[in-house]
């Protein structure tokens, strides 16, 4: 006995909102660097402004990055990565989040 079978896609709900959702997590490295820019404490500007993003990799590239991101300001307390870290979390789970 044979069983054919004919199978037509009617309507392709999963490719777009896996293209939404590309695009959306292509966009979080920008957001989380501007995050992290945003609660850098800021004396004379020389750490937002040295922040710079690399692909997907935020560099903090002057010598007193890691005591400010240890919460040795008081403008930052939290430092810089939990902040951003926290960021990034929240805005996964609304990408991701299941419908």
């Amino acid at each position: 006995m044979t069983i054919k079978a004919k199978i037509t896609l009617v309507k392709d709900s999963i490719t777009p909102d896996t293209e939404i959702k590309t695009w959306k997590l292509s966009k979080l490295p920008g957001q989380a660097h501007k995050k992290w820019v945003e609660v850098t404490p800021k004396r004379t500007g020389n750490a937002k402004r040295r922040t710079k993003l690399r692909g997907d990799t935020i560099n903090a590239d002057y010598g007193y990055a890691k005591p400010l991101d240890q919460g040795r300001s008081r403008q930052a307390p939290d430092g810089m990565l939990k902040p951003t870290e926290r960021f990034i979390k929240r805005e996964l789970d609304k990408i991701l989040r299941k419908r």
